[in-house]
Order: structure tokens, then C-alpha cells, then sequence
């Protein structure tokens, strides 16, 4: 079984994982772009290796692409880990409880909320 399964994934509560299916990376003025189109400002940030984020939730609906390295998100109230890779995008609805983990080699990340 493949580790990167299908290019879209619809987990409950609205949760969203579209996953990058080319080898060549996605370029982060097409990222961008696509915040634009949405009227969203993006915001780009970076973290090293194994940097934890505890759980916690938003008021808003974030959409966030992973352009460089890796990152799990751990979905407590599913019982779920979703690991992203360089193009994946997840979205996550308001008040969803979510954590994360920094993958072996940092992340980079450009994201938005609405």
C-alpha cells in the first residue's frame, strides 16, 4: 500500500486532504495564486526538524499548503494522523482540534484562513 494513497481524501467533519500527484514540486507562486483568487492573504513560515505544535483549534477555516520538507497533523477527535509532503494541501474547518509534528528535514508552509 502506498503511503501518499489518493490525491483527494474527504475525512469527516469537513476535513480535506488533496494530495500533490506529480513528482515535480508545486511552485509556491501557484500556491499563492490560488489564496488570491480566494481573496485570502497567504502566509509563509518554516519550522526545523521534530517542532511541535500542541493541539489546538481556530476560529476560521485554514487551508495550508506544505511546499518544502514535512509535517503530520494529529486529528485527536478522529483518532487520525495526516502526513504531508511537499504540494499536499489540507483544509480544516473552524474548531477543528488539530496538533503537528515538524517531519526529519523542517517544513515549509504557506497558508490562509477564512
Amino acid at each position: 500500500m502506498s503511503d501518499h494513497p489518493s490525491y483527494h481524501e474527504a475525512l469527516p467533519k469537513g476535513i480535506e486532504v488533496l494530495r500533490w500527484p506529480h513528482k515535480h514540486s508545486l511552485p509556491e507562486p501557484e500556491v499563492i495564486a490560488f489564496f488570491e483568487s480566494r481573496n485570502l492573504t497567504p502566509s509563509r513560515w518554516s519550522n526545523g526538524p521534530g517542532e511541535v505544535y500542541s493541539v489546538h483549534t481556530h476560529n476560521y477555516q485554514k487551508t495550508l499548503f506544505c511546499v518544502k520538507g514535512s509535517i503530520t497533523f494529529s486529528l485527536p477527535d478522529l483518532k487520525k494522523e495526516v502526513a504531508l509532503r511537499p504540494g499536499d494541501r489540507l483544509t480544516l474547518p473552524p474548531g477543528t482540534r488539530h496538533g503537528a509534528i515538524v517531519g526529519p528535514d523542517g517544513v515549509t508552509c504557506i497558508e490562509a484562513g477564512d
